[in-house]
Formats: C-alpha cells, structure tokens, sequence
C-alpha cells in the first residue's frame, strides 16, 4: 500500500474505535465536551506517531523477548511528555482528563499499531500509520462530543448554540449517551463498509 492507502485506510476501512473496536475506554470517558476530546485526541495522535516512529527504527535491534517491554517503555515515555506538558500549560485541562491522560500508555490502539505495523514496516510508513490511527480516534471522539455537548450543554466548544431557551438532556451528560452515539457510529461505519465489500 502507499502512504495515502495507508492514511485513509487507518482513519476509516480499519478505524480503530468503529472497526476494531479498542480504545474504547477513553472515547465513553472523555466525550462530554468537544476540548476534551480534542486534546486527548491530540494526546493520542502525539503519542501514536512517534512511538511509531521509534519502534521501527529500532525493530532490527530490539530482541524478541523483550519487544513488549521495550514497546511499552517507549509509549509511556512520549505519554509522559503529554502529561508533563499539560500539566504545565494546561492545568484545567490535566485536572478535566484526569487519569486517562496517564492511561494511554495502556491504550490498546497505540500497542496494537506498535505490534501491528510498526514492528514489521518502514519508519514513515509507520507514522503515516500511527497519524492515521490518531486521527481516526480523534474524528470518532470529536462526533461523540459533538452530539454530547450539543445536546447536554446546548453549546459546541464551550460556545452556546441555541440560546437561553434550550433545555439540557442530561441523560447526554451522563456516560450512558456515550455508548448509544458510539453504538450508532460502530453500526453506521460497518453498515457502510459491509455494503462496499458486496459491491
């Protein structure tokens, strides 16, 4: 595959929230708000890119045994960098993710990219696909909190939409109405994707 069949394959065909379904911790956790999810989003794609960068270039000299460990120490690394750095700049935004910044390093998306793709391919190849992976998570979350935030808090970014006269449903606040969007999301995307193999 080229780098543009690597990128759109791993933003849709193998999206890993919809398709693969992992990581899906974060996305049901996060999902309140559209900034939350962009910077955790960010987090991700930071993390899923040079992490893969970083294993391939090191995979001929990484002995077996030892990948795994090798992998995650890599990943917590550039993990910690995120949490430094928001902690630093962005202490609201670290105290609103709370824990799920730090548990990224056990996202399954970011080891399952290491061993999946950049374990076996090309340093560039591996971020194209570490990008690609980072931004599909970051497009499903965006579309859950869109529909959380728009219909919980009656606003898009922290900017109000409909005024005064709209009432919050607060069952969109709470977690369950982030498996109903990511359910409907899971089924639209296989849906779409079943109909094109039949094709």
């Amino acid at each position: 595959m080229n780098k543009k069949q690597i990128f759109f394959e791993g933003v849709f065909r193998d999206n890993s929230i919809c398709r693969q379904v992992l990581g899906i911790c974060s996305a049901l956790a996060v999902t309140n708000l559209m900034i939350n999810s962009l910077v955790m989003g960010l987090g991700v794609i930071w993390t899923l890119c040079l992490s893969n960068l970083t294993i391939s270039l090191i995979r001929s000299y990484t002995p077996k045994r030892v990948r795994m460990m090798v992998q995650t120490l890599i990943i917590a690394s550039y993990v910690i960098m995120v949490d430094i750095f928001l902690k630093a700049f962005y202490p609201e935004m670290s105290r609103a993710l709370g824990p799920y910044v730090g548990l990224i390093i056990t996202n399954c998306i970011i080891m399952g990219r290491a061993e999946a793709f950049a374990q076996k391919n090309s340093p560039i190849d591996s971020v194209v696909d570490g990008l690609a992976a980072g931004v599909g998570y970051t497009l499903v979350l965006l579309i859950i909190s869109f529909v959380r935030e728009l219909f919980g808090f009656g606003s898009i970014f922290g900017i109000s939409v409909f005024g005064d006269w709209w009432v919050s449903w607060s069952i969109m606040v709470m977690a369950p109405s982030a498996f109903f969007v990511l359910a409907l999301l899971i089924w639209g995307l296989n849906y779409r994707y079943r109909l094109d193999d039949k094709a």
